[in-house]
């Protein structure tokens, strides 16, 4: 019998960027080989499926986003034989494996660009999107969206970095191109695919000139979700549906309305969207505008996704991932650390939907501060560093890097306090946290109490109940500054969720439904203060919480 497509609704992702995971041949990159090591590792936190970032041959002026070859393992992780050795062993540890597919854009030093370079009468020359004159677009991470190239004598079209060229989805050579990429993976194994960007792969015809004054916002409606979008997905879709491959999507500045029209009706292309609503709790763009984070944002945006696809399609969960700085080091407090980084487990975890951890999130790591630009790798950090505030004093510039940049979710996983933290044995590619000696796998391993363990708990938790996996979402107490409340519920099984985002103790109003009810504390980050398991009827007014407390009720 083949498996249902919906295992993903009880799944949990741990999403490997491998360049930073573990070095497993000592060369000081993370690979294969060390993903096979830590494969038990990551099955023990209650994981049941692995998304990796591109793994396939790249340059790297995008660290994997740029690729230039679809059908091969980069040789610094590894080749397609060790691949394979991680998919079955994962596989017979219970765990799902999908594929980072990146459709949007190649590498320049893509075959298929390199040909497309030579001529209107190469067999490639319509593979990319070229112009004799560019529009005045600007790209997400690296100057104007046009280059020229010398060869062809024309500017072609990238919307992400110089080597990033767009492919052309209109010309259908590309699209057989994408179904070939996809069944090569497929034959392999894998259980399917995340999908980059993937509402950017159909512009608007003429490519037309911006009208407004902010870049890219007031350009993206000319290439997200574009006039042939649904259509080259369908294609894409029916090749999934072949292997019964789950597909999950990408959607940057997607609404609620537009993501809907992927994922559910006649246009069904996606079984889930990452959407960025509630990544801007802060400021989605902390490298362009620094905003405080403010928790009134993030209620209000996770609650309109759980309210809004509610009975109709299935949430993407997630607080981390490659694109974002440390998610503690936003939303939560490096000072209270093990407070805020097991409350924020809580506040999501419990959702409905589907949980992606990023590598490093279990154990609370940080963003890091280098002491100079120079020290990053993100081209994006780079480019922001370079090209905006620059009226700005050198510290001033500097600043905003540690708050926004993308390397500092790139940082070796710290695994011990060892030198290079457990990562490798000789220095990595890129700097470790020094924080890496309090913070660790190993230590945490070791504390009943810690981030990694309040993870695993909650994952048990999350499992074991059909009401947090299938149950209704209420938010409660929304006018609340500090405090995000809400319940699941489900044939008459209801858990009340309560997590503080603030540094001291505050009062917490029951709502009215639940007072003098009966109540189980199943789960608290504070296990020296309550005693789990007890059982207490719930006032007719409120109790106090402790700094960024998270409290997990059974009522009846």
């Amino acid at each position: 019998m083949t498996e249902s497509r919906d295992w993903y609704k009880t799944a949990v992702f741990y999403q490997i960027w491998v360049r930073s995971f573990c070095d497993g041949n000592g060369d000081g990159i993370g690979d294969l080989y060390g993903v096979y090591d830590r494969l038990e590792y990551v099955r023990s936190l209650g994981v049941t499926a692995i998304w990796f970032n591109p793994l396939y041959p790249s340059p790297n002026a995008d660290y994997g986003y740029d690729i230039s070859d679809y059908c091969d393992i980069h040789p610094d992780y590894g080749d397609l034989a060790q691949f394979k050795k991680v998919l079955d062993r994962a596989h017979e540890l219970g765990m799902k494996v999908i594929m980072d597919l990146v459709i949007n854009h190649t590498s320049d030093e893509h075959k298929w660009f390199q040909e497309s370079r030579k001529g209107k009468d190469n067999p490639y020359s319509d593979y990319y999107i070229w112009r004799d004159k560019p529009n005045n677009w600007s790209s997400v991470l690296e100057g104007k969206a046009w280059e020229y190239d010398e060869l062809r004598g024309q500017y072609y079209l990238h919307l992400f970095a110089r080597k990033q060229p767009d492919l052309n989805m209109d010309n259908p050579a590309v699209r057989e191109e994408v179904k070939k990429v996809l069944r090569f993976w497929l034959d392999m194994g894998v259980d399917g695919f995340r999908e980059d960007v993937i509402n950017f792969i159909s512009k608007k015809e003429g490519l037309p000139n911006r009208i407004g004054v902010i870049p890219i916002l007031d350009e993206m409606k000319y290439y997200k979700d574009g006039p042939h979008i649904h259509e080259y997905m369908a294609e894409f879709r029916e090749v999934c549906n072949e292997y019964n491959a789950v597909q999950i999507g990408e959607g940057p500045m997607t609404t609620v309305v537009s993501a809907l029209k992927y994922l559910t009706g006649r246009s069904k292309s996606l079984d889930m969207m990452f959407s960025f609503d509630h990544m801007t709790a802060d400021c989605l763009f902390t490298e362009y505008v620094h905003l405080p984070f403010k928790l009134a944002r993030l209620k209000k945006a996770l609650s309109k996704w759980q309210y809004q696809l509610e009975g109709k399609a299935w949430n993407t969960l997630y607080l981390e991932n490659h694109d974002h700085p440390r998610v503690l080091s936003r939303y939560g407090s490096e000072r209270h650390h093990r407070e805020s980084g097991t409350m924020l487990a809580a506040v999501y975890l419990f959702l409905k939907g589907t949980p992606f951890i990023y590598q490093g999130q279990e154990i609370g790591m940080t963003n890091i501060r280098l002491m100079s630009i120079e020290q990053y790798k993100d081209v994006s950090s780079k480019n922001n560093y370079y090209s905006y505030h620059l009226k700005d004093d050198e510290q001033s510039r500097l600043r905003r890097i540690h708050l926004s940049s993308r390397d500092s979710s790139r940082t070796p996983m710290q695994w011990d306090d060892s030198d290079y933290a457990g990562f490798s044995t000789v220095p990595p590619w890129f700097g470790v946290n020094p924080n890496y000696r309090a913070i660790n796998v190993k230590k945490q391993e070791a504390e009943s109490d810690s981030i990694l363990n309040f993870y695993r708990a909650c994952i048990r938790l999350r499992n074991s109940s059909p009401a947090l996996l299938y149950g209704e979402y209420r938010e409660h107490n929304s006018k609340e500054p500090n405090i995000y409340s809400y319940s699941r519920s489900l044939d008459g099984e209801v858990y009340l969720i309560i997590c503080s985002f603030f540094m001291e103790r505050l009062p917490y109003i029951v709502p009215k439904q639940f007072r003098g009810m009966k109540a189980r504390l199943l789960l608290t980050n504070y296990p020296a203060k309550r005693e789990t398991g007890m059982e207490f009827e719930m006032p007719h007014t409120g109790f106090r919480v402790y700094p960024y407390e998270a409290l997990v009720l059974r009522i009846s």
